[in-house]
């Protein structure tokens, strides 16, 4: 039923810039029902202030798998649920975004949780 949804990006514009860490966890509105996180290497340098703002080092996803590798898994778990994250435009931005990139159309319902 639900997607709950958290990431960490390399800047603040899906176009130009990618996903460093993505987290899912699936909820059916009474208990969760299942996990997934992965480090996502970007594919360039991540920027001094992200590293400082996110913690993410390019060491930490330099062995991690591109977004390609992981979003047929990623639109598996995201498909016909309802999308939320605490700043959900900005999260749905990049994940739609990559996902387009990665040829999977996905168009979900969204909800902000606060």
């Amino acid at each position: 039923m639900y997607a709950i949804v958290d990431i960490e990006t390399t800047g603040s514009q899906p176009d130009g810039n990618g996903i460093t860490e993505i987290a899912i966890v699936l909820h059916n509105g009474t208990e969760i029902e299942g996990r997934y996180e992965t480090l996502i290497n970007p594919g360039y340098p991540i920027p001094p202030y992200v590293v400082h703002l996110t913690g993410i080092t390019n060491d930490m996803v330099a062995a991690a798998p591109a977004f390609e590798d992981v979003a047929e898994n990623i639109y598996r778990l995201l498909n016909n649920r309802i999308f939320i994250a605490h700043n959900v435009n900005f999260d749905f931005s990049f994940v739609k975004y990559h996902l387009r990139c990665a040829g999977f159309d996905w168009t979900p319902k969204k909800t902000m949780h606060a």
